[in-house]
């Protein structure tokens, strides 16, 4: 698995947990308040787990800017410490 896979496969888990999302709907494409009906605190306790498990520190502006999954994967694979791989 490259970098973006396993970090899409932690994320697609934490967004399970956390959202209540049905596996199979959790894609890059996925939008978070169209396709999984989250709203702003959801996203916030979404991004707080996200930052806790990879180490990352997501700013409100990135935070404003991720619409999607892949726009979150994208963010936390630009700015994690290769020792999350390792």
């Amino acid at each position: 698995m490259n970098k973006e896979e396993i970090v899409f496969e932690k994320i697609k888990e934490i967004i399970v947990e956390e959202l209540g999302v049905k596996p199979e709907k959790v894609i890059l494409e996925a939008g978070f308040s169209d396709d999984f009906g989250a709203d702003s605190l959801d996203a916030l306790e979404l991004f707080n787990q996200i930052e806790s498990e990879f180490l990352v520190s997501i700013t409100d502006d990135a935070a404003l800017k991720m619409k999607d999954v892949k726009d979150l994967v994208q963010y936390v694979v630009d700015h994690v410490s290769d020792k999350y791989f390792g």
